[in-house]
């Protein structure tokens, strides 16, 4: 579960108190909607099968997956087909690799997406024990799934650009520089970062 309305609210009204262009930036493009997924493997499947792809072909990729493996599918019933057949729903060897890497851990108990650690930090290294899971999958899960108020997903073309726009930066910051801007603004970096996405192809900004 994401962070609702008010939340995201909530965070944006303690931000903007500390900073004035965000206040600015709120005033015109007002507060976003809340950005929602389940929590659960089935979820960061979906964005390994998505990676790199369209929405469309992402879309189509996953419902052949899922008439496949059957809609209350199990890691088990994904790790028992074979190459050909997961290449059938448009999976290509490394997505297949990526995705046999979760349903593997996730079967084995290795991570358990229930039991996540609290803290973000080892959330992140938990999900990035996964094949192809890097920093950015692992934040956009905890932020959108788990609804966790701080994630800060700074290496995201749209959070960078965005958070430079709204603040009148003359460069887009880098991943790094990104990172520093937000500390000011914890713990609400996470509504932040959505207020960013609802900002970034805004041209009254």
């Amino acid at each position: 579960m994401g962070l609702n309305a008010t939340q995201i609210k909530t965070g944006l009204d303690n931000v903007a108190e500390r900073e004035p262009k965000i206040a600015r930036a709120l005033e015109i493009a007002g507060y976003p909607e809340p950005r929602i997924r389940d929590t659960g493997y089935k979820t960061m499947l979906r964005t390994i099968v998505g990676q790199q792809v369209s929405v469309a072909a992402a879309s189509s990729m996953w419902n052949k997956l899922e008439a496949e493996l059957g809609e209350g599918f199990t890691p088990s019933c994904l790790l028992e087909r074979d190459f050909d057949t997961l290449r059938a729903c448009g999976l290509s060897r490394q997505k297949q690799g990526y995705a046999r890497s979760l349903c593997e851990l996730v079967a084995a108990g290795e991570v358990e997406f229930e039991n996540l650690p609290k803290d973000d930090e080892e959330a992140i290294a938990e999900l990035t024990k996964i094949k192809g899971v890097g920093r950015w999958s692992a934040e956009i899960y905890l932020l959108f799934a788990e609804g966790r108020p701080d994630i800060w997903p700074a290496g995201d073309l749209a959070v960078m650009a965005g958070i430079g726009n709204i603040l009148g930066l003359d460069e887009r910051p880098d991943e790094k520089a990104t990172r520093a801007l937000a500390e000011p603004w914890r713990p609400y970096r996470g509504a932040t970062a959505i207020f960013t996405w609802h900002c970034y192809n805004n041209p009254a900004l």
